[in-house]
């Protein structure tokens, strides 16, 4: 099995790009495995390690269809939909909360009151 070469962190040499630095080209990797690894030192834990692809093997993003355009607005609504009320909250609901904020934290001025 061969090993991957690794460079130290900013010393990777032209030519490798991380996934973000590809997709910002307008790449992806394409099927392509991992050519190198970036990592970078820390004190007290180990390295943070980056994968490196080759920039010549990478393939152009593929274009968003818009059957995709639609499955991507149904499930970002699908997301804003309050599970409690089943109203469009009109942000995305936390993943923290699991309800809209007024679901969660009701207003108690709002409730009737106990004598």
């Amino acid at each position: 099995m061969a090993t991957l070469p690794v460079f130290r962190w900013r010393l990777a040499p032209d030519g490798y790009a991380t996934r973000r630095q590809l997709r910002a080209q307008g790449l992806r990797p394409g099927g392509q495995c991992v050519a190198a690894q970036l990592e970078r030192p820390r004190r007290r834990r180990g390295p943070l390690v980056a994968y490196l692809y080759r920039v010549d093997l990478a393939k152009p993003v593929r274009p968003m269809t818009p059957g995709r355009w639609a499955a991507l607005a149904k499930a970002n609504a699908a997301r804003r939909i309050c599970p409690a009320c089943r109203r469009d909250a009109g942000y995305v609901i936390p993943t923290s909360l699991g309800m809209c904020v007024p679901c969660a934290y009701p207003d108690p001025a709002d409730s009737p009151r106990s004598a």
